[in-house]
């Protein structure tokens, strides 16, 4: 893909300092730049770069006034950073909708309709009366099973597998060797001390813009539906198990695991390897620190989690008692340290 200066500045409603017809076919970093790129400034800390790169074209901010003569074109925006993930943006979908057709040999089960301007790659298994909205994209070697619906403009990178019965909505992109509705880790104790299969008859319900990064896995609900909330933004390696709920907005980083039937509210910030007890509910806007381990209910909005430790378990409940009266304990000490130096 190539376009001119001018077609970018158009697109980011910017304006030209230099030749407007250069021809741009690549986006770079400023200090790596070549002839055909395009970069931007937005830290100032990079700006000795802007003068020896050798890319076609810059973006910069409207206030910003070059010190030294500068042999690329500039682009001016409002605001660099945000005009380029901007273009990033574009650059991306360009890409990412750029395959049309059918390769072979692909499968297409009984009763399956498909949308207009459709990507399936070869190896792709489509089941049984599923829907596919149009202008999808599904790779290589993609599993859909039946039944299955899907929205528009969503991409299934390769390998992505999706259970029978699951929702997928529009604008979803889930990346390679992500698995849809696979069967909860459900199982009964039975008297003998063996287990004993409880059957996972739900499915996965995934609503619009919804990011899924590579190999996180979503387990379908034991009875009604696991759901992944509008917006949910959701790393690599992460376990969701049957009947969670995710709620709109939330945000949540690689190798997080959240046991079943815990719901976690909307606009949380989770970071990496954090653990959810089953049966919890987490309030809106929890925001909760890497390895923590939650296991208790989150009811006041707003709150900041962080910690976690195991050692054996009568010794762990009398030091978190202890813990917990610190704040009063460090007070009491404080009181009587000046009592003793009056």
């Amino acid at each position: 893909m190539e376009f001119t200066v001018k077609q970018i500045a158009m697109l980011l409603d910017g304006e030209v300092a230099g030749n407007e017809s250069l021809a741009i076919s690549k986006l770079a970093k400023i200090e790596e730049g070549q002839p055909g790129d395009i970069s931007f400034l937005s830290n100032l800390k990079y700006e000795p770069h802007l003068y020896t790169t050798r890319a076609s074209a810059v973006i910069v901010d409207r206030s910003f006034q070059p010190k030294r003569p500068v042999s690329s074109a500039l682009i001016f925006v409002e605001n660099s950073y945000s005009a380029f993930t901007r273009l990033l943006e574009e650059y991306h979908k360009q890409i990412s909708f750029a395959r049309m057709g059918v390769e072979e040999p692909s499968y297409l089960g009984e009763g399956s309709q498909i949308g207009d301007q459709i990507y399936r790659g070869a190896f792709s298994y489509i089941g049984r009366n599923c829907q596919i909205g149009k202008n999808v994209k599904i790779y290589p070697h993609t599993y859909v099973g039946n039944n299955v619906r899907i929205g528009d403009n969503t991409i299934l990178q390769a390998g992505v597998r999706i259970m029978d019965n699951c929702v997928i909505g529009n604008f979803c992109v889930l990346h390679p060797n992500v698995v849809i509705g696979s069967e909860g880790f459900g199982f009964a104790p039975q008297a003998d001390g063996s287990y004993k299969t409880i059957p996972q008859l739900g499915n996965v319900i995934i609503e619009d813009f919804v990011n899924i990064g590579a190999s996180t896995t979503i387990d379908c609900a034991t009875l009604g539906s696991t759901i992944i909330r509008q917006g949910v933004k959701l790393d690599n390696l992460i376990q969701i198990a049957h009947n969670v709920e995710i709620g709109r907005n939330t945000v949540i980083a690689a190798q997080t695991g959240i046991a079943g039937s815990t719901k976690i509210g909307e606009n949380c910030v989770i970071a990496g390897q954090v653990g959810f007890a089953g049966h919890l509910t987490i309030a809106n806007n929890t925001k909760v620190g890497a390895q923590s381990g939650v296991g208790k209910n989150i009811t006041e909005e707003g709150t900041s989690l962080n910690g976690s430790h195991a050692f054996l378990l009568r010794d762990n409940m009398r030091s978190q008692a202890i813990f917990r009266r610190l704040p009063d304990l460090d007070r009491r000490v404080s009181e009587l340290e000046k009592k003793n130096n009056k």
